[in-house]
């Protein structure tokens, strides 16, 4: 496959996954979330890629789902969103759900639906400069995947995504359960690319018998099933919509997505 909005290589036994649309801060329209989907499939049925990195060009990881795009042609109702967050939700979901390890490399900014996909990878390396976040009630959104709760626990989760916090640095994330390592600025990539190398190493059938059940322990106190209720609020959220977040999405369209996120931090 032709890859425009992300890169795909491999590295001996590993593959690596840029996110690449450094003028947007790598935001995740459509088109990113369809090539990590063909992306995944493509590890997935490779037997000589053991593993798998995903990260961002430019110094960033991401900012999240493509707010720009949704500002163009926002989708109206409870059945055109819950199209639209199933596939942004399936997609993040792909990384937990690979049968071979997942690992996240950040820099910069993973924001929203991004620090939901630097989560949902097995192991997260950051580097100092990372900076993670929740911040979509406070333009009027609900998050797509809930994993916060389960990662840094109910408390932790709260202060976060009802303050709408997206200054988490990386020695905080680390210290609340979002991230595994925390190494200089530069050293991301390659740190998580001998993590990854060190996985490979191990027979492959033993690599997913042990995360799938790793995985199924969490699905059998909930983990799945909780995820999939946390969707539909959210899924009812944005399809009955709110004030908020119809006037965020109205300056983002005719003033600029900058102008739309002043005035939300103008807000508080």
């Amino acid at each position: 496959m032709d890859y425009r909005c992300i890169t795909f290589e491999r590295r001996e036994a590993v593959g690596l996954v840029t996110l690449n649309r450094p003028e947007r801060a790598n935001a995740m329209n459509r088109a990113m979330l369809a090539e990590l989907n063909a992306a995944c499939d493509a590890v997935e049925a490779d037997e000589t890629i053991r593993a798998l990195v995903v990260t961002g060009a430019g110094g960033v990881f991401s900012s999240g789902f493509d707010l720009k795009e949704q500002a163009a042609a926002p989708p109206a109702g409870v059945d055109q969103w819950r199209a639209v967050l199933r596939d942004d939700f399936d997609t993040v979901m792909r990384f937990w759900h690979l049968s071979k390890p997942t690992l996240a490399a950040v820099r910069g900014p993973a924001l929203a639906g991004a620090c939901e996909l630097a989560l949902a990878c097995d192991v997260t390396v950051a580097a100092e400069d990372a900076r993670f976040g929740e911040p979509e009630l406070r333009f009027g959104a609900g998050i797509v995947v809930m994993l916060l709760p389960w990662l840094a626990g109910p408390k932790h989760a709260k202060e976060i995504l009802l303050t709408g916090e997206d200054e988490i640095g990386a020695r905080r994330a680390c210290e609340i359960g979002l991230v595994n390592r925390v190494v200089p600025v530069g050293e991301e990539v390659e740190t998580a690319l001998a993590l990854a190398r060190r996985m490979a190493a191990i027979e492959p059938a033993l690599l997913k018998r042990t995360k799938a059940t790793i995985n199924r322990m969490c699905a059998m106190m909930g983990f799945d099933e909780t995820l999939e209720m946390a969707l539909e609020q959210d899924t009812l959220i944005e399809g009955e919509g709110t004030a908020t977040k119809r006037e965020f999405l109205e300056i983002a369209r005719t003033q600029g997505l900058r102008a739309a996120i002043a005035w939300r931090d103008a807000k508080g």
